[in-house]
């Protein structure tokens, strides 16, 4: 498909076929968003994915939406916390490759990692979900792109996800993400396309002038 094509067309789908998606194309999906970038290359996402019995408790923890339960997979989009987690490898990577002119480069790039690292933990939260988002933002493309349908959730119970699956307080759940192939009719590209805010009220050249007041 091409990308013009997946941006225009992607919808965010409720209703799902019976039809599981395999391994291999899981894969290949989040071959696609590892290329995702990230603040300082440190690329915090992991992400877990939830199938079969597994996603009635997940839709428990959801406020019990139904399309949960209806998706083939649903992936918890998760950010570390921790921004010093990939520090070394990445910025070890940056030298090695010619990014950084420098040991002293790099070490200062860790200083400022540390730096971040040290932070409260709302400019922690902030860092890894901005980040974390980017990475789910390609997930859905790409899983359109093989014609596998998702819809964005920010409706769950972060605490009750966390205690449900076994994750570290160490770890931001940052929003879920279901996916399946869709139900006829479901991802109709003919139907009109929802409300979307004209660019010319969404861009702003040299002056900021906000439409809501």
């Amino acid at each position: 498909m091409e990308f013009d094509d997946v941006i225009q067309t992607r919808r965010s789908v409720h209703q799902y076929s019976d039809a599981d998606i395999d391994d291999e194309t899981l894969y290949d999906i989040f071959e696609d968003v590892r290329q995702t970038p990230s603040s300082f290359n440190l690329q915090p996402w992991e992400f877990l994915v939830v199938r079969g019995d597994d996603l009635a408790d997940l839709q428990s923890v959801a406020y019990g939406q139904e399309h949960v339960t209806d998706a083939a997979a649903a992936v918890v989009v998760l950010g570390t916390l921790d921004p010093s987690d990939h520090a070394d490898r990445v910025t070890s990577d940056l030298l090695e490759k010619g990014y950084l002119p420098s040991e002293d480069a790099a070490d200062a790039r860790l200083d400022t990692v540390d730096g971040l690292a040290d932070a409260d933990s709302e400019t922690r939260r902030l860092w890894t979900s901005q980040s974390s988002s980017l990475a789910a933002m390609t997930l859905m493309h790409a899983a359109w792109d093989r014609g596998i349908a998702s819809c964005p959730m920010g409706g769950f119970d972060a605490d009750a996800l966390h205690e449900t699956f076994d994750i570290g307080d160490d770890y931001e759940a940052v929003m879920l993400v279901t996916l399946g192939y869709p139900e006829d009719e479901a991802a109709d590209i003919e139907r009109p396309r929802k409300f979307r805010r004209s660019t010319d009220e969404i861009v702003h050249l040299d002056e900021f002038d906000p439409a809501a007041r």
